[in-house]
């Protein structure tokens, strides 16, 4: 199986956000969120992602072109899965996994557990250690169509992995699925890297969950 490797970004100055957004695109390549997995749902946005990491963070980046446009959630760990969003869920022991999902005004929420149920969310303290940044800003977006393209470049340091305690990224094999969705949205869509083989829309299915490597 195809593994996405997570490379290592070397940087030896304290980073702001503009320069590991400048790193990330200088040495990272794109990869797409292109599968459609429903065929009741075959809206297709164009979507792409960069993901690295540099001492104890993960960088990740989204590109967006899209038809519609709904971002009306701004409690950190409220349902911003309605809104037009982007995730990725992660799992570090092959059986719990991190649903780390962003609308595109930069709200986020952030669970843990092994399913769907009684997933254990992160505390918003802990949360608010991440640094988010939309190219549409953080203000309420009501709904709307036409033609759009948006960015969102996010840091994710590592004591947001709030149940694991890790000392480092590296050598670390791991799971996760990226994805791309908008349950509210005028056309509702469901996006993912790898395959999802279930009847129904379920992002909460890890065992589709691609490899990853974190160099």
């Amino acid at each position: 199986m195809e593994v996405l490797t997570i490379k290592e970004i070397k940087y030896k100055y304290p980073v702001s956000l503009d320069i590991a957004e400048k790193l990330l695109e200088e040495h990272i390549v794109t990869n797409p969120i292109k599968i459609l997995n429903w065929k009741k749902f075959n809206y297709l946005p164009e979507v792409y992602f960069r993901t690295g990491y540099s001492g104890n963070e993960i960088w990740l980046k989204y590109y967006v072109k899209e038809k519609h446009l709904r971002a009306v959630e701004t409690r950190t760990n409220g349902d911003v899965y309605k809104d037009n969003c982007v995730e990725f869920f992660l799992s570090l022991d092959g059986i719990n996994y991190y649903n780390f999902e962003f609308n595109c005004i930069g709200t986020i929420h952030l669970g843990w557990g092994p399913g769907r149920h009684n997933r254990k969310l992160v505390d918003p303290s802990i949360i608010n250690k991440m640094e988010v940044r939309s190219s549409f800003g953080n203000q309420i977006i009501t709904e709307r169509s036409g033609n759009f393209e948006w960015e969102i470049m996010i840091r994710i340091p590592m004591v947001c992995l709030a149940f694991d305690h890790l000392s480092t990224f590296k050598g670390i094999k791991a799971k996760g699925n990226f994805y791309k969705c908008g349950d509210e949205t005028k056309v509702p869509h469901y996006v993912t890297w790898k395959p999802v083989k279930t009847e129904n829309p379920d992002y909460h299915r890890p065992e589709f969950f691609g490899d990853l490597f974190f160099e």
